[in-house]
């Protein structure tokens, strides 16, 4: 796999739906961000710093924003199975799009000032 299209296209379309908006989420969010796949996962980096990573896996979305952005929402994310800065949103449930714009948009800013 070399693009994020590419990875997204492998999973069945329910998936993919998911898999677009979380990529365009962060496309709007951090428009400058570098993608790639790394971890065989997408990627972003921004300011020369990991952004964000996501992946899919058989029932559920994993999104990687790393420790610091879980801590600040450690409250909202109480819900969800949690490891060290990663996320697991499961696909039987609604995906809460609102809550991961708002931790993208918090990594982006994070980015820029630390």
């Amino acid at each position: 796999m070399n693009s994020i299209p590419e990875y997204i296209s492998q999973f069945p379309e329910s998936t993919q739906i998911i898999l677009n908006k979380l990529y365009d989420l962060v496309k709007i969010l951090a428009p400058e961000a570098e993608e790639s796949i790394s971890y065989a996962m997408p990627a972003f980096k921004l300011n020369n710093k990991p952004l964000v990573y996501f992946a899919a896996f058989e029932h559920h979305i994993g999104l990687y924003a790393t420790p610091k952005a879980h801590k600040q929402f450690t409250q909202e994310l109480s819900q969800y199975k949690q490891g060290k800065g990663s996320v697991q949103f499961p696909l039987d449930k609604p995906i809460p799009y609102d809550l991961i714009e708002r931790i993208i948009a918090f990594k982006v800013n994070q980015n820029y000032n630390e």
